[in-house]
């Protein structure tokens, strides 16, 4: 062991071991889980303040051979436990045999914990059930938390040096599109510097990333018209009038404010996420005059239970209250091993954190790392109009990456799964971008089975 890994050893490691728990039970499944699963808290900051909630899942494969990720679910907020019930992880929701107060939990056939050991991470502080111990620790930014995050893995490494040599990748969705390049970046630094533990970076995967909002939200326009939501007059009028800025309009240029209008009126039902799907009255109407730039997290879920069952369509925001009622029971908190009196109250996704975007644009960090032997993967829902795909190929096309493979299909079980092309940077770098097809925000949660096929074929340097 390095002499310079032996110091930080004896700093943190009663920290780090004394906070965490093999979870054997869960109430809501039957019987043993039939995976590792390890919770814990790692304090991070100044004396420790911020304390880092985690669920680790061993690969159900080969945990010594198999990638190390550490994935962050976005938001900013968004906690780790619906990345892992909703998304990735080897437990959901089992609606047909759930009911009222007693959610019922099964295996998900197409969990990535299959071929990877995965850590989900509730962060920045206050999401999930991570927390701090002063309300000056409460406020953070992307780059405090990234910084955090970066110590958190640290720290994590540190207590479980059996995954040192595992391939890592820094992963996430969403808001962490935002997060997840500063980290790698940080990771990669860190290993330049030779700060201890030297982790075994590969590269990072990311899922409907914001990248910079107001171009993301922009881009809703163009994928609206792509897909026949917005007429081709109305396109063309509203590209002309705005000059192609949709964000930061002008208050006195009419003509755009009332192309911007008729946008609205086109897609103010369509749902984000996914646009064949139902959109949901489960939040409070929105009195702004232009709703076409609306947030994907506007929707608040505790507001549903309210409503009558009858004469609603089902709506995919309605599977997600189970997570209220499973991760609130005590018994839940109890066999997660979560300290007591740290969180009043589990949310999916926390609104009310004192948080600063103070990166509004992220491409910077991905125009760094394309200069480094790392590789990458982005992957897009090409039905989701929150973050839609347009803006996503659009700022990749802007790191002048050389193409490798020509935009082409790609198939699981004979069935095109999404459509995808490759580009490098000198042959150290490499960059895929894939689509999903029929996915929304995010794509696991709408077709697990391509997406676990997608992570396996590119963790194993296959073409997808």
């Amino acid at each position: 062991m390095s002499h310079l890994l032996l110091p930080l050893l004896l700093l943190i490691s009663n920290v780090v071991q004394s906070h965490t728990a093999i979870i054997e039970r869960l109430p809501g499944f039957a019987g043993d889980l039939p995976f590792k699963l390890e919770t814990g808290y790692v304090g991070v900051g100044e004396l420790e303040e911020v304390q880092l909630f985690y669920y680790f899942i061993e690969s159900e494969r080969s945990p010594k051979d198999d990638p190390l990720m550490l994935w962050l679910t976005g938001g900013p907020g968004c906690s780790a436990l619906s990345g892992l019930l909703f998304e990735i992880g080897p437990l959901q929701f089992d609606y047909s045999n759930s009911s009222g107060n007693r959610p019922s939990l099964k295996l998900n056939p197409y969990s990535w914990t299959k071929i990877a050991n995965i850590i989900f991470l509730d962060a920045p502080v206050g999401t999930g059930f991570s927390y701090a111990t002063t309300w000056r620790a409460y406020e953070s930014n992307d780059t405090s938390s990234a910084a955090q995050t970066y110590e958190f893995l640290r720290k994590w490494l540190v207590a479980h040096p059996e995954f040192l040599t595992n391939p890592l990748y820094i992963t996430g969705d969403s808001y962490s599109g935002v997060l997840v390049p500063i980290i790698v970046q940080e990771v990669y630094d860190g290993n330049e510097a030779g700060r201890e533990p030297l982790m075994n970076l590969k590269g990072y995967v990311l899922g409907n990333p914001v990248t910079c909002e107001e171009k993301d939200i922009s881009q809703r326009i163009p994928y609206g018209h792509k897909t026949a939501l917005i007429s081709d007059e109305l396109y063309e009028s509203t590209k002309a009038d705005c000059n192609g800025d949709y964000v930061n309009v002008d208050p006195t240029n009419g003509a755009c404010l009332t192309d911007l209008e008729m946008v609205s009126k086109c897609l103010e039902k369509i749902y984000l996420a996914q646009i064949l799907e139902p959109m949901c009255n489960v939040i409070s109407p929105n009195h702004t005059r232009l709703k076409w730039s609306r947030s994907i997290l506007e929707e608040n879920i505790i507001d549903i239970i309210a409503m009558p069952q009858q004469s609603r369509p089902w709506c995919r925001s309605y599977n997600y209250l189970y997570s209220y009622i499973w991760a609130n029971d005590l018994n839940v908190r109890e066999a997660l091993h979560i300290r007591e009196g740290t969180k009043k109250e589990w949310n999916r996704c926390n609104f009310s954190l004192s948080y600063t975007k103070d990166v509004l644009n992220s491409v910077v960090y991905h125009r760094y790392l394309s200069k480094k032997s790392l590789r990458a993967l982005i992957y897009s829902g090409d039905h989701d109009l929150a973050i839609p795909y347009v803006g996503t190929l659009d700022w990749i096309r802007s790191l002048n990456l050389t193409s490798l493979a020509s935009w082409s299909p790609w198939f699981v079980e004979g069935q095109v799964a999404g459509y995808s092309i490759v580009y490098t940077e000198n042959h150290r770098y490499d960059l895929t971008f894939t689509t999903i097809k029929g996915g929304g925000h995010t794509a696991p949660e709408y077709k697990p089975k391509e997406c676990l096929a997608m992570i396996d074929r590119w963790f194993s340097y296959y073409p997808l």
